[in-house]
């Protein structure tokens, strides 16, 4: 689900906003339940992923951009947070 509502706090959290909150923290490994993960592949996998949530659909890549950028062709530039209201909190 992209929205979480924790009941105990009365809080909502926007999965997109924690995600790129993790990422920009280096704490990708929140993201996972596992624990053996190569940093680099689930740092470019989240990159990818926020680029591909863009509120603007003109920021977003083409299948083909994702292609490259997943493969290590193409270089990912950071994301800029996908929502707006996530990066005040």
């Amino acid at each position: 689900r992209n929205l979480d509502v924790n009941v105990l706090e009365a809080e909502e959290i926007l999965l997109s906003g924690w995600a790129y909150k993790c990422f920009v923290a280096g704490e990708v490994n929140k993201l996972v339940s596992w624990e053996l993960i190569d940093k680099n592949v689930m740092d470019n996998m989240v990159k990818v992923a926020l680029w591909c949530i863009q509120d603007d659909p003109f920021l977003r890549p083409t299948m083909k951009g994702v292609m490259l950028m997943l493969e290590g062709i193409t270089d990912i530039a950071i994301p800029p947070c996908p929502d707006s209201s996530s990066s005040s909190a």
